[in-house]
């Protein structure tokens, strides 16, 4: 019979929990599990199109926590390195289940005129149904520029695309979302955003 190590650990102390789930705590890895389990969650959303499709991500993210968490270095953010492996589990997932191809030009994006302030107007949870319905490539590209900070050229090599064509699906991203909040949210397209207050 399989008995998991017991070890002792500090509850509060993120080292000593690390430490304990590479020694197989069973105790440890779910107290881990349940601390970032928020964090990686709202990470996971953000590159899904629904929540089975995120539970996916979020199960899969974890399971290579467990299996790599000696290559974690304890002097680096521990929320910063799991980030990096649900982006990384979320682009494999949609390189796994969608098509990433073909070449898209620019010409002819039209781009609604939208209140800049829209934004300001509209709740986190508005924003991510709306990010929700685009098209995978557009969401991912969207989400690894706008959300976690990649640059163009980087969301390129990690997608296995020329750049022209992350910029062409970022664009395409841009537009479609300022489409949905203007179907959403219509008082904010720009001349009629002051009839919400009348």
């Amino acid at each position: 019979m399989f008995f998991r190590k017991k070890t002792n650990f500090t509850e509060d102390d993120l080292e000593d929990v690390i430490r304990a789930c590479l020694n197989n705590d069973g105790r440890a890895q779910r107290m881990l599990f349940q601390q970032f389990f928020g964090y990686a969650k709202g990470i996971s959303l953000r590159y899904s199109s629904s929540m089975e499709e995120a539970e996916e991500i979020l199960n899969e993210s974890f399971l290579k926590v467990f299996q790599h968490l000696d290559r974690y270095d304890l002097n680096q953010p521990f929320k910063a390195w799991l980030r990096t492996i649900v982006v990384n589990t979320a682009i494999s997932y949609y390189r796994r289940n969608q098509k990433f191809h073909g070449e898209i030009g620019l010409d002819n994006i039209h781009e609604p005129s939208i209140d800049e302030s829209v934004i300001d107007q509209i709740s986190a949870e508005e924003i991510l149904a709306l990010v929700q319905q685009l098209k995978p490539i557009y969401r991912t590209v969207f989400t690894m520029h706008v959300v976690d900070g990649y640059q163009l050229r980087e969301i390129a090599d990690v997608l296995n695309f020329n750049e022209a064509t992350v910029r062409s699906h970022f664009a395409r991203a841009r537009t479609r979302l300022q489409e949905l909040v203007k179907q959403s949210y219509p008082f904010f397209a720009e001349g009629n955003a002051d009839q919400k207050f009348k």
